[in-house]
């Protein structure tokens, strides 16, 4: 009988599945925004979200928030982490922003998380994380910095990817310092049926909700409804509640190195040498954030 996971082995399994299939979203939206304008392509998400969700609702009964409060914090953190920065992020795309500059101005999460949980929740980074940050955050830039045109930085380009990195940014401590101990599958039906309640009528007004149906759209939809807003958002959620916020959210760094690795198995483009040292630029800032020192087999022992 194989021996269960430890539970170091289950989160570094967490991270590696959340980190491949972010970086694999980029692509999946990119390709669904050719078929539907955002707003419109983010309510067909997460209509066939809460399509999925509901025999998991039926057959697990999750716990559901017990009071208003509870309530309110699970809604709040899901506009944020899904209707704020979803929303924004495909609009950074939908207005021409390059891959790159998306990709290196979404990346300074990491940085605005570290000093927000360490003012505010009093999380306390060393300097050897201070300085992961910040080389992760460099080794980025390196990956994608062939793929970067200021040129398309246009101002409404410019005005959602800060909308979106907000969105990001204060969904994922919001839900770590509110929502700590809610059943995720619940709080997932809940946030999806608010986001849609919100992104539908804009999706309507705005956009004239105007879809051009095809197989491809549709498997967009169902990778990043099952693969991402599911399975990979639980997975970055139950790491959050495990983990230093600035260690997890430092993940975010390897997202565009999988982002590299499909753009050579899919479409053949051989990555630059700038972008190979930045992939091990950003490894080596992921390692300072994320090492922590093991305990002695004596201190086990004491224990």
């Amino acid at each position: 009988m194989a021996s269960p996971l430890s539970p170091r082995a289950y989160e570094s399994l967490l991270a590696w599945y959340f980190v491949s299939v972010w970086g694999s979203g980029f692509l999946a939206t990119k390709i669904g925004l050719q078929h539907a304008a955002p707003f419109t392509f983010l309510t067909l998400r997460f209509a066939f979200g809460i399509l999925c969700l509901v025999p998991i609702i039926l057959i697990y009964k999750p716990r559901w928030p017990v009071s208003f409060d509870e309530f309110r914090h699970i809604l709040i953190a899901g506009l944020l982490m899904h209707a704020v920065h979803l929303g924004g992020s495909h609009y950074t795309q939908y207005l021409g922003m390059s891959a790159g500059i998306t990709a290196v101005l979404l990346s300074i999460q990491p940085l605005l998380t570290a000093i927000i949980a360490g003012r505010w929740m009093g999380e306390r980074l060393s300097l050897r994380q201070w300085l992961g940050v910040a080389v992760g955050l460099a080794g980025v830039t390196l990956i994608v910095w062939h793929k970067i045109d200021v040129r398309e930085a246009t101002l409404g380009a410019l005005v959602a990817v800060t909308i979106s990195l907000a969105g990001v940014t204060a969904g994922t401590l919001y839900q770590r310092k509110y929502c700590p101990a809610v059943d995720l599958r619940s709080a997932a039906f809940l946030q999806f049926i608010a986001t849609i309640v919100v992104l539908a009528p804009l999706a309507w007004l705005v956009e004239g909700a105007a879809v051009h149906w095809s197989w491809t759209l549709a498997g967009a939809i169902v990778f990043l409804v099952i693969g991402a807003s599911i399975l990979a958002v639980n997975a970055f959620h139950t790491l959050m509640r495990r983990g230093q916020a600035t260690k997890v959210t430092s993940l975010i760094y390897l997202t565009p190195i999988f982002a590299v690795a499909l753009e050579l198995i899919m479409f053949g483009v051989v990555p630059t040498a700038i972008s190979l040292a930045g992939i091990a630029t950003t490894c080596a800032g992921v390692a300072m954030v994320s090492w922590t020192r093991s305990p002695k087999p004596s201190q086990q022992s004491a224990a």
